[in-house]
């Protein structure tokens, strides 16, 4: 089903669906009705998001949660695993798990802003798994999910559908939605958990009515459920910490759903990329796929942006991004490809963060090429790095200040600039 916050409707049974109304006396079949809020009941109607679910049983049947040990690395906001650094940092791709390692045990978190308990911020993850998760389920009550694959495509079993995410897609799954990744090999992508307001498209203003990430590209699940009687474990992220309990049966018994908060898929090949066809490079703002508004107008929480392969025209124009101190501080990875404003340093896999009004821009090997470029039309090809850009600072997590991955010579790609010669 397509269209990005569609209210919508979708049965696995003929029938199953209540017809005109939402809790009647005897739901079809004897299933059971469930409200999935993820939104206050009050908020405004443009921006209420929920859906009503019809099971087997309800979700609320279950023992009490205990501790789960694993994902030893996984963290939460508030981060305060000491000072932050302003210093720009970069990492190199994590490699493959040693041992079995599924998508819940295989997340660990670069960094993060703001606090789960007050409802602003994220936290930046990575995953690096080769197992399929079996007979479990994982759930954020923290925050919406956003799934970035960079290798190996996953197949992600919701409540509310099944939906195959490969690289170069993307996938967002609600806060409380319970889902399994399963994989086809070995398997490395980035995640966004959003603990503000929920993702939305960008308003497009002098735009227009068209453009960046169009609504329909965005595709819904239809329902699909398991009927089956055999334990499964399911672990919930709640208030920074990792909480399980075992079920009797599969947590994925949805028989029919309809509403508007419902996980789906996004292929980031469809954006619209807009650019200049004049002069001067344009706010990279200009390439947001998702944004998470905060209580400021026009200063988000958490946007998702995207730079994917387009045509540079720009005249008398340095093209790449240019030399930049920002207020909003920015987390970038690569999927495939290469970055234009980094010649080497920068690898798929890799990521890099450049906080709140500290320098950054393209290396010395980047600049020297830009500059004495023929400035024909030329197409990037084979890139697509993202942005995760947000108004509160991203303090990094132990590990990855720890980590062997991050680079200690990054500052040097900014070494070698001459001076300026003035007449």
């Amino acid at each position: 089903m397509t269209g990005f916050g569609n209210h919508v409707a979708s049965e696995a049974v003929a029938g199953a669906l209540p017809v005109g109304r939402n809790s009647p006396q005897k739901v079809p079949y004897g299933l059971y009705a469930e409200q999935l809020s993820g939104t206050a009941f009050t908020a405004p109607r443009a921006e209420n998001r929920r859906s009503w679910l019809y099971r087997l049983r309800p979700a609320a049947q279950h023992r009490p949660f205990v501790p789960y040990e694993g994902a030893p690395l996984l963290r939460s906001g508030p981060f305060g695993e000491g000072r932050v650094s302003p210093n720009r940092l970069r990492w190199d791709p994590m490699p493959p798990p040693a041992r079995p390692t599924d998508f819940v045990d295989g997340l660990t978190t670069y960094g993060g802003n703001g606090d789960v308990a007050a409802g602003a911020g994220c936290g930046i993850h990575l995953y690096a798994a080769n197992r399929s998760m079996e007979r479990r389920a994982f759930f954020s009550a923290d925050g919406e999910m956003l799934i970035l694959p960079r290798q190996g495509a996953l197949r992600i079993v919701t409540e509310l559908g099944v939906m195959v995410v490969a690289p170069l897609q993307m996938a967002l799954i609600p806060r409380g939605v319970r889902f399994r990744v399963e994989l086809d090999g070995p398997s490395h992508g980035y995640v966004c958990e959003n603990y503000g307001a929920l993702f939305r498209l960008p308003d497009l203003g002098p735009i227009g009515a068209n453009g960046l990430a169009n609504p329909r590209d965005f595709e819904t699940p239809t329902a699909w459920f398991e009927d089956r009687d055999e334990p499964h474990e399911v672990i919930q992220k709640f208030q920074g910490a990792l909480w399980a309990t075992t079920l009797d049966h599969s947590p994925f018994d949805v028989v029919a759903w309809h509403g508007n908060l419902a996980p789906c898929r996004y292929d980031l090949r469809r954006f619209n990329t807009i650019n200049t066809v004049s002069f001067d490079h344009p706010d990279p703002s200009i390439f947001t796929v998702l944004t998470s508004p905060s209580d400021t107008p026009g200063t988000a929480n958490i946007d998702v942006v995207i730079f994917p392969p387009r045509w540079m025209v720009a005249e008398d124009t340095f093209r790449p991004p240019w030399f930049h101190r920002n207020v909003m501080s920015e987390f970038m990875g690569l999927i495939e490809g290469a970055y234009d404003a980094k010649e080497g340093g920068f690898a798929p896999g890799g990521a890099s963060l450049h906080n709140c009004m500290n320098g950054h821009g393209p290396d010395k090997a980047s600049y020297e090429k830009a500059v004495s470029a023929d400035l024909k039309p030329h197409r990037l090809e084979n890139t697509m790095a993202f942005m995760f850009e947000s108004r509160h600072v991203i303090r990094p997590t132990r590990w990855a200040m720890d980590s062997d991955l991050l680079q200690s010579d990054y500052d040097e790609a900014w070494s070698g600039f001459e001076k300026a010669k003035l007449p």
